[in-house]
């Protein structure tokens, strides 16, 4: 039988310097071209290293360049400028007032997760003010001839996939985070527009031969957003946004492509979160043919029973969260092996790759919650633990 091969979700940590230039360009001060491109080169060969020696099979680039998963957009889109904190509070901050509500059972937690948050209120994400285009390629070239020269210098392993992945935001996240102006008439429209000025830089990923993994915590999240309170169906809302996905990847085969799953990327109740089993139907209609998403949460580590029953296409690749990402404990391995058998059991080894719950590095402002160190011990404990699953 194979050893069941390992992955994560994009982000690790980044090396304070090259964080601090990350915020400081973010913040729209200048940097050192020259000097930023030399930490990001180091940064991304010692992460990539740092993946193979964990033993991991499908490695990333850790998203060093980027600021955020879907923040980095404005600096890749005509059409997109970074919001100002007043804007943000103003036009961004509103499309969020269901995602707290799982505190409403919990207030007093609410202020102590406030007084928790460690991004900076200087965060400018983007801002939709007219019309969508893809600028060039450079950008996303750079990025995966850094990641190339990465890969072939650590001796990353290939198997029956390439074996490096690079992930980029969906239509429907970049939408999420950021609002627009007027330009468009709906946020159908909207969306739609998105999905065909990021089809640019899905072709570039999938031409390097590298995975594409579209990051869509919008899909899960949609049911927590303000659809809801404005009298919006959201299960409309994720047809929508997978649809948008389907078009922006229509020349990409889908064994090429894998879709991300979240709920958000924090230690907080999750008690209203939506069950995974309510988006199968929509799940099934996806072109990519794979699906990454939380199984270690112990909000959603239960669903491996829906899972097992989802009904998803036969050739469709399962990459469950055997590992979480919010907390600095480091999981035994022998329970790595049990969560990942719950999926080899009910779609066999040959449609799961053992993932983790999300990224580790999700935003280049913010002190990241699981230290660093840790990170790679957890990544150990999912390659250990996918030898014995194995």
């Amino acid at each position: 039988m194979a050893q069941i091969k390992t992955t994560h979700v994009g982000s690790l940590p980044r090396p304070e310097a090259l964080a601090a230039m990350l915020r400081a360009r973010h913040q729209g001060q200048a940097i050192d071209t020259a000097a930023f491109d030399a930490a990001l080169r180091q940064a991304v060969a010692e992460c990539v290293a740092q993946q193979v020696a964990s033993g991991i099979d499908i490695v990333s680039d850790g998203e060093m360049s980027k600021v955020s998963y879907a923040y980095y957009v404005q600096d890749r889109l005509s059409g997109m400028e970074p919001a100002e904190a007043a804007e943000w509070q103003h036009k961004v901050l509103h499309r969020f007032q269901r995602l707290d509500m799982d505190y409403m059972d919990f207030p007093d937690y609410a202020t102590f997760r406030a007084r928790m948050t460690t991004g900076p209120a200087s965060a400018r994400p983007p801002i939709c003010t007219g019309p969508l285009s893809y600028r060039d390629t450079g950008a996303v070239e750079s990025d995966l001839a850094v990641l190339g020269e990465a890969v072939a210098v650590s001796g990353a392993r290939s198997g029956f996939m390439p074996s490096s992945f690079m992930t980029a935001a969906s239509p429907g996240v970049i939408a999420m985070f950021a609002s627009q102006t007027s330009h468009y008439a709906t946020e159908d429209e909207y969306v739609f527009a998105l999905a065909e000025a990021m089809r640019p830089e899905y072709e570039a990923i999938h031409r390097a031969g590298v995975i594409l993994q579209v990051d869509c915590p919008d899909l899960t999240l949609a049911g927590r957003m303000r659809y809801v309170q404005d009298g919006v169906d959201p299960h409309r809302i994720v047809a929508r946004n997978i649809e948008a996905v389907n078009i922006a990847i229509a020349n990409i085969p889908g064994d090429r492509v894998r879709l991300h799953l979240c709920w958000g990327n924090y230690a907080g109740p999750h008690t209203c979160d939506v069950d995974a089993a309510r988006l199968f139907p929509l799940l099934r209609e996806t072109r990519a043919r794979a699906l990454s998403f939380e199984a270690a949460n112990p909000r959603h580590e239960h669903e491996w029973e829906d899972w097992a029953r989802a009904d998803l296409p036969d050739d469709m690749v399962l990459i469950p969260g055997v590992i979480d990402s919010v907390s600095n404990f480091v999981e035994h391995p022998r329970l790595v092996a049990q969560r990942i058998n719950h999926f080899t059991d009910a779609v066999g080894h040959e449609r799961v790759i053992a993932g983790t719950d999300c990224g580790f590095g999700t935003f280049a402002l913010a002190t990241p919650t699981v230290f660093p160190s840790i990170v790679w011990g957890k990544l150990r404990a999912l390659a250990e633990g996918a030898a014995l699953a194995g």
